[in-house]
């Protein structure tokens, strides 16, 4: 276990300090760092023709991260008991939201999709904000309804119908990707939580017949699905996102055509800062930066579900939960948003977490491994407690 100590003032009460595991600071500071450097490189064309400032995405990156790591020092700040005590007002704080975002003159469309709230100067995606708080309401679902969720239908029902419920307020902004993910990441929580296997297993095949059905019934997403099953046969249009970022990926072959030197991101590869941030590095950094990529989000991922392990130990399990969600979360929403850089799944508009251009996106993750890093400082805490009272005489 990595951790460190802040001491308290002379004249302050001693309270252990502060503890940071700074095995996430690392890997996650890493991921921060390659990602700046992928957007400036992937942005840098654009940023010139648009607004005159080769370094504008990178400065507006800067600002998002510092303003996510004050949002993580602060929820820090908060102990993850006071977050399971106020998980129902968090679930309908998200209610509120994923509904006002809806209303005319409230939400703000954006390329056909209501799912900004504007902000003063700036638009915030609420679907981000919503799936971290319907999941912190899943894992106080998980402590405090545990016996039913492990004995019956209905106590694995309920949960999912909520997040049915959620995920269909994604739809209709709409947002298939952020309802999938939410969705799926609840799902494996309640899994984790103690679900039975054969409940989960009746529940996932109803859940993948709604998502067929929902795929059937719009042309838009049976365009996307017709795109993604055969690219190159539209590759002008239903086809050129994903032909342009196999291309990219072609091209950057063992080691890469070189950082800055990527062709796709002149204008043919959309969104190249953003969705597709991915395939630029690919392209510029080969398979070696590919399978250092990989390897990072792997190792955080696996270091978050070592830290929930040692808190489900410690006896907190809200705490282990919540450490478990954002684990889920960050392992889905990777793996989907490499997965349609790769052409393995369709198109679904989803960042790649802590690295791609996004505001909200950016904002609310960072935000959240605040809370993963309270999770550490409190387990930590609550395993020395014992500790001490057992050394004093």
């Amino acid at each position: 276990m990595i951790s460190t100590t802040i001491s308290a003032p002379r004249n302050a009460p001693r309270r252990g300090g502060i503890r940071l595991d700074w095995v996430i600071v690392g890997l996650v500071s890493t991921i921060l760092l390659l990602g700046l450097v992928m957007v400036t490189s992937a942005s840098i064309t654009m940023a010139a023709r648009d607004n005159a400032a080769p370094f504008f995405y990178l400065e507006r990156q800067l600002a998002l991260v510092l303003f996510g790591l004050l949002a993580a020092a602060l929820i820090f700040c908060v102990p993850t008991a006071r977050l399971e005590r106020v998980a129902l007002p968090l679930l309908l704080l998200a209610g509120v939201l994923s509904l006002a975002v809806l209303v005319p003159g409230l939400g703000h469309v954006v390329n056909g999709s209501r799912r900004w709230l504007r902000l003063g100067p700036i638009n915030f995606q609420v679907s981000e904000l919503v799936r971290v708080l319907v999941l912190i309401y899943i894992a106080h679902y998980c402590v405090r309804f545990e016996a039913a969720l492990r004995s019956d239908l209905q106590g694995v029902l309920r949960p999912l119908l909520l997040l049915g419920a959620a995920a269909v307020l994604l739809l209709l902004e709409p947002d298939l990707g952020a309802g999938a993910v939410l969705f799926l990441t609840g799902f494996g929580l309640l899994f984790l939580g103690g679900a039975q296997i054969r409940w989960v297993a009746l529940t996932l095949l109803g859940g993948a017949g709604a998502l067929a059905t929902l795929v059937l019934l719009s042309p838009y997403r049976m365009r996307r699905i017709m795109a993604f099953l055969d690219p190159w046969a539209d590759p002008y249009n239903g086809g050129f996102q994903l032909v342009q970022s196999l291309i990219a990926i072609g091209r950057g072959q063992w080691f890469g055509v070189g950082l800055g030197a990527s062709v796709q991101k002149l204008f043919y590869l959309p969104e190249a800062h953003n969705d597709f941030l991915f395939a630029v590095l690919a392209e510029e950094l080969g398979l070696v930066g590919v399978v250092a990529t990989l390897a990072l989000f792997l190792a955080l991922v696996w270091r978050v579900f070592a830290l929930a392990q040692r808190a489900h130990n410690a006896g907190l399990k809200f705490q282990a939960y919540l450490a478990a969600g954002f684990g889920l979360w960050l392992g889905l929403q990777a793996f989907v948003n490499i997965g349609v850089n790769l052409g393995v799944l369709p198109t679904k508009g989803l960042t790649l977490p802590l690295m791609s251009y996004g505001r909200s996106s950016l904002i609310v993750t960072l935000a959240w491994l605040g809370i993963i890093l309270r999770v550490h400082h409190d387990t930590v805490t609550s395993a020395r407690g014992p500790l001490l009272r057992e050394r004093a005489p």
